[in-house]
């Protein structure tokens, strides 16, 4: 998916930073492919003050060291061109296309916070490290990215490297808010675990969600212009979007990691479902079809 070049975008969107003073964070033993195995659980979101092996906040705001330089990224050009500006493109997207959708349901939309850092930071949910991949934190209503982790999710799991792959994973992610501001998210608190639990259902209606943005992204003009954010959307995009939701099924990952498959452990999902979900979001552009708590997934 490709952003009009011509399109003005914010860079005040997004908040940067990272590393903090000297911050150490307990992510568990067993060295990088336990990190990696740890991040692809993560990816598509979640409270990290909830995974074991990370270690507990103050509550503070995030870091304010070792984050990207954004103050280039000004058009779709830029976006085009680096990820840092993808994602605040992409998330000023999500914004748009979010406040004019809840409103159907009776909701009003707050955007999310969208932070990118480096190394580790300090949230509201504790803090983590770039280990942990992409997350949201209900606690502070912020996203927050490490771009690093798009390489993992390619060079280890096979995801395609398009842009569409990290437009899916933020335009997930800011799914994990509307399920905050909806009252959704806390059911993968209260039944985290297995094929057809509370925690399953929160990540394919997250998979759903960001298939609706992609359903309008590119119809949805930029505010005070005619032009949408992005150009008409490819057969490629939507493999790519397709590409990243297959890489981080709990089948594919279990199958990669221990040559095993336990659907009673999953958290997030079969590469299928996922699938199946991010394109009913697509095909549909409806709220009420990303009803995953009512659907039979089995």
């Amino acid at each position: 998916m490709t952003f009009n070049p011509n399109a003005r975008t914010n860079p005040n969107r997004m908040t940067t930073g990272g590393k903090g003073s000297g911050a150490k964070v307990a992510v568990g033993g067993g060295g990088l492919g336990a990190l990696i195995i740890l991040a692809l659980v993560l990816l598509t979101g979640g409270d990290p003050s909830q995974i074991p092996g990370l270690s507990g906040g103050d509550g503070g705001a995030p870091a304010g060291v070792g984050g990207p330089d954004v103050s280039h990224c000004i058009t779709g050009e830029a976006a085009n061109e680096d990820i840092n500006c993808r994602i605040g493109a992409t998330a000023e997207s999500l914004d748009q296309i979010w406040s004019e959708l809840l409103p159907s349901v009776g909701m009003r939309y707050t955007p999310p916070g969208v932070h990118l850092f480096t190394g580790s930071v300090s949230t509201a949910c504790g803090m983590a490290t770039s280990a942990v991949g992409p997350f949201y934190c209900p606690a502070d209503e912020t996203t927050y990215y490490d771009t690093d982790f798009f390489r993992v999710l390619s060079d280890q799991f096979g995801a395609s490297t398009g842009p569409l792959t990290q437009q899916y994973v933020v335009a997930h992610e800011f799914g994990h808010h509307i399920q905050h501001l909806l009252g959704d998210l806390r059911k993968a608190q209260t039944d985290p675990r297995g094929p057809e639990s509370g925690a399953v259902r929160v990540e394919l209606q997250a998979d759903c969600f960001a298939g609706i943005w992609a359903h309008f992204a590119d119809k949805t003009p930029t505010p005070g212009s005619s032009e949408p954010f992005l150009l008409p959307l490819t057969e490629r995009d939507i493999a790519d979007a397709l590409s990243a939701a297959e890489a981080v099924g709990d089948d594919r990952i279990q199958e990669s990691t221990t040559g095993q498959v336990n659907p009673e452990s999953w958290t997030h999902g079969s590469s299928a479902q996922r699938q199946q979900w991010f394109l009913t979001g697509y095909r549909s552009g409806s709220i009420g079809a990303c009803d995953t708590f009512a659907a039979d997934l089995g």
